[in-house]
């Protein structure tokens, strides 16, 4: 491990989930800081090549095809990594009340077993990438790091809750330094599930009509992917340079959104007029689906204390991103 200027530079790093949403972001900024050798993990169930593509070819990284939920040959890659970024999950919330055991598997399973891994190599550094989810239905909004109790309502928040405590007994069993996020709704270019891809397909199919789930009074917060990377590595030097064994920190924004609003930039950007919303009654109190949390918003004042804050507010975030995928759909046509 070496430092450079203001930048904590590792000389190998690996990013579980490296060609998903968020992974592939951190995969580009390691990049920029020019470490030697980034070895992304991931099965491709949700990531794409593509996400990639610009790296592809080149000598600092290395792409492994593994399933991390299956002890295997992949738990080699970890002998002289300096520092693990696990971002490999299965990110659809929804999916949780009818499947659940896939977040166990793909999320806690996966999880203790890159932790298994960085015992036996003796990696000393991680960034979890946890959810907003963990706290469920806060009765404190905005919601801080030390609220509790945290009472998760999706088999997804229990399984970030999970992992969560796993990565603190193992920094204080085996000396890891574990650097846990909490990660509000990201959003960007990239992305590949979520409200605003939803409707946009939906208005593709259907320019007249737009189905909303829920009662469209749904409020969350959202931030653009470079500020979520961006406060990563904020956080992360800041981390370092504190020698604790871990920490928790929100990654969010200062404000939210409604799901409705989102709904009129969408059909806005889409150069869409008098769109009829058609209201979809999944839950008795107007959410989304079983498990969705109605309203997120978490508290930031702890990573403001360490200085860093969003550039771009949830509505910027929202337009910046519905603009984007629309650019791109409208170029592959």
């Amino acid at each position: 491990m070496k430092y450079c200027g203001e930048h904590t530079l590792f000389t190998k790093a690996i990013v579980t989930g490296g060609a998903g949403f968020i992974g592939s972001y951190i995969v580009d900024y390691l990049v920029r800081q020019g470490i030697e050798e980034i070895i992304v993990i991931d099965n491709f169930s949700s990531g794409s090549i593509e996400n990639l593509r610009e790296h592809l070819g080149k000598k600092y990284l290395k792409i492994v095809k593994d399933d991390l939920k299956k002890w295997g040959n992949w738990v080699r890659e970890f002998k002289n990594v300096d520092i693990v970024f696990h971002y490999a999950a299965n990110p659809e919330v929804r999916i949780s009340s009818i499947e659940p055991r896939i977040h166990f598997e793909e999320n806690v399973l996966a999880t203790f077993n890159v932790l298994e891994a960085s015992r036996k190599y003796d990696v000393k550094y991680h960034v979890f990438a946890s959810s907003s989810t963990v706290y469920g239905e806060a009765k404190t909004i905005p919601t801080p790091e030390d609220y509790h109790p945290l009472e998760p309502i999706s088999v997804y928040g229990a399984s970030k809750i999970a992992s969560e405590y796993h990565y603190i007994a193992y920094s204080k069993l085996y000396s890891m330094n574990s650097l846990i996020l909490r990660y509000a709704n990201i959003i960007g270019p990239r992305s590949s599930h979520g409200v605003i891809i939803d409707f946009i397909k939906k208005l593709l199919k259907n320019p007249r009509k737009l189905e909303i789930l829920g009662d469209g009074t749904q409020k969350k917060s959202y931030l653009y992917i470079i500020d979520a990377v961006d406060a990563t590595f904020h956080t992360l030097n800041h981390f370092i340079r504190e020698g604790i064994d871990y920490d928790i920190y929100n990654i969010g924004n200062d404000d939210w959104i409604r799901v409705v609003d989102i709904a009129d930039i969408v059909v806005e950007e889409m150069g869409l007029e008098n769109v009829e919303y058609i209201f979809v009654k999944t839950t008795p109190d107007g959410r989304g689906w079983p498990g969705d949390v109605k309203l997120m918003l978490l508290d930031i004042k702890k990573i403001k204390k360490i200085g860093w804050r969003p550039k771009w507010s949830s509505r910027e975030a929202v337009r910046m991103t519905a603009r984007e995928i629309i650019k791109k759909i409208k170029q592959s046509i």
